[in-house]
This record gives structure tokens, sequence and C-alpha cells, in this order.
């Protein structure tokens, strides 16, 4: 009798071993799943922030996405106004045409040359030892492409103008941007294929 009784109670107590691994596990199941949940949600809001970005497109077509990856496109030259610090990249494309020498000996950049002027709003540097303006507030993606059948009209350049607002964190098509809108402009160096900054020496 007291050796049944001692199986008994070892068995039950051997269940509640079970039943308790088991709802140990279904508890540390669910933070798991939580988490799961949570990156999935921080990757889709990526991947839409992404897509919005280069959704974009001008009043005149040029596409945002055309440009997709400029943020790590060689630079070309920098410049600046009182206003504005800029600093210009070249897809591969134009690089390459830069330094076969293209547009100093003469001939024009290839169909697929892209550049892109980058624009921040400047301040003054409160770490430098010395005075010195850096970068403070991004505001502008300014881009022109190549595609002397497509920009005909525009001597085979098309532009347009991206803004950027750092209080929403998004870029916009600017509506006044049609794809001649640098043109003006750029007819002062049209002997240049419209560039104004060489590939600077480095």
């Amino acid at each position: 009798m007291s050796e049944r009784l001692t199986k008994s109670v070892a068995g039950e107590q051997q269940d509640q071993k079970g039943q308790t691994r088991t709802a140990v596990k279904r508890i540390a199941s669910l933070p798991i799943g939580a988490c799961v949940v949570a990156v999935l949600a921080v990757l889709v809001v990526t991947a839409l922030y992404a897509q919005d970005k280069y959704s974009l497109k001008s009043p005149s077509g040029i596409a945002f996405s055309d440009f997709r990856g400029y943020e790590d496109w060689a630079v070309v030259s920098s410049a600046r106004t009182d206003e504005i610090l800029k600093v210009i990249v070249g897809n591969p494309t134009m690089i390459k045409a830069y330094k076969s020498g293209i547009p100093l000996n003469g001939q024009s950049f290839p169909d697929g040359s892209m550049v892109v002027k980058l624009q921040w709003k400047p301040k003054k540097s409160t770490e430098a030892p010395f005075a010195v303006d850096v970068p403070d507030v991004f505001s502008q993606a300014f881009v022109m492409e190549k595609d002397s059948k497509r920009f005909a009209d525009s001597g085979g350049w098309g532009y347009a103008v991206f803004n950027y607002e750092a209080a929403s964190d998004k870029f916009t098509a600017d509506p006044k941007s049609l794809s001649n809108c640098g043109q003006a402009c750029h007819t002062a160096v049209k002997s240049k294929d419209y560039i104004f900054h060489p590939y600077q020496k480095r």
C-alpha cells in the first residue's frame, strides 16, 4: 500500500513538472513572438519610407528612383553661397566621363550621366578651434540626368528638384521643377555641356 502511494505521488509530481515546463515554454514564447512582430513592423515602416522617397516624380516625370544610390556616389566638387553649402556628386558614368577628359576635351557627357547637387543650410561649428561653417539642416537634392533624345529641347539634360523637410523627415518633388528648370542658368556653360563644376583634383 505504501509503495503504491509513493509511486502515485511520484507520478503526480512528474505530471506537475511536465505541466510546469509546458507553461513556462508557452510564457517564454510570448515575448519572442512580440519581439518578432515589433521587428517586422520596423522593417515594414522602413521599407515604406524608402519606397515613398523613390516613388517621387517631378512634374515633368523625372523619377527620383533614377538616382537611387546617389548617397554613395563620388564627389565631383563643392560650392557655397552665403546661405547654402553644396556638394556635387556624380554617378559612375559621369565620373568615368570626367576622368576621360570630358567636357574640357570638347566632347559631351554620354547618355546615362547623372549628377546630384546636395544642399545644406550652414552653421558655425561650435567644436572646431577655428572659424568654420559646417552643414546643418539638409534642404534639397537638385538632380540632372543626360538623355539626348528625351531632353533634346534642353541640351540633352533633364532637371528636377526634390525638397527635404527635416521636421517630417520626408522628401517632396518641387512643383515648380520642370525638366528644363535649370537650363536658363546652365546655358552660361553650354560650351562645357551645361555643367558648371569640373572634377576637382584630389
